[in-house]
């Protein structure tokens, strides 16, 4: 549950939400990308307001995310999980293809292919691309999830615990995934409880405790600040 959160996220930064567990953070990114519709308050993107929008129109306006628990299309290879969330750019759907001349749909299929297949060699997954989804190891899986989201060519990511479960090598090549992201235009929102990949990488630290905003600021401050501290480690730590 989330009590009168209130968030702004500037473009072009890596804007991450930290907290115990349970203090809201998935709670609020599926608020923002629609899969919980809030109780009260506005959500705007880009100046729009999306409250009311379903998630598809969402991610069809530029938000994509992925999620703490993987949440890959099993029984279909690397290169088409990719290639299912370039869907919503593709704009020669069957009822085009029945009515329109066919090279229109040809075309799209073949650049969604080039697309796809750039978007694996940015997550070292080019070698990978006929295998089955979900045969890969974990680490390969999170990189896999985020190329899907991007392939919505979205302006603002929403990523939920995206090093979970690596190793401090896997995390590095996380860590520089992100800023090869970020570099490439895309607004980032970070979920995630490694304090070195969050400390390294945000712009902005916000800080969310029992559903509620405790502190915002620069990572070096918000990581001594008192409220901080205690929401980690307890009054009388």
């Amino acid at each position: 549950m989330l009590d009168r959160v209130d968030l702004h996220v500037e473009a072009g930064t890596v804007h991450a939400l930290i907290g115990p567990n349970g203090s809201g953070k998935t709670t609020l990114l599926n608020c923002i990308s629609g899969i919980v519709p809030p109780d009260a308050g506005r959500l705007s993107f880009r100046g729009a307001r999306i409250d009311q929008l379903r998630p598809h129109r969402r991610t069809s306006l530029g938000l994509g995310r992925t999620f703490q628990n993987i949440n890959l299309f099993a029984g279909m290879t690397v290169l088409d999980n990719v290639l299912v969330g370039a869907h919503c750019r593709t704009r020669a759907g069957l009822l085009r293809a029945w009515t329109r001349m066919p090279f229109r749909a040809v075309a799209e299929e073949r650049l969604a292919g080039r697309r796809a297949a750039e978007l694996l060699e940015l997550v070292v997954l080019a070698g990978r691309a006929r295998e089955a989804a979900e045969a890969l190891p974990l680490a390969d899986q999170r990189r896999l999830e985020i190329a899907r989201a991007l392939a919505a060519e979205p302006t603002l990511l929403l990523l939920d615990e995206p090093a979970a479960g690596m190793n401090a090598t896997e995390k590095r090549g996380m860590n520089a995934l992100i800023r090869a992201i970020l570099a490439g235009g895309c607004t980032i929102v970070l979920v995630e409880h490694d304090m070195g990949l969050v400390m390294d990488l945000s712009t902005v630290v916000t800080v969310l405790s029992f559903g509620q905003k405790i502190a915002e600021g620069r990572p070096a401050d918000v990581r001594t600040d008192a409220r901080v501290v205690e929401a980690y480690l307890g009054r009388d730590a």
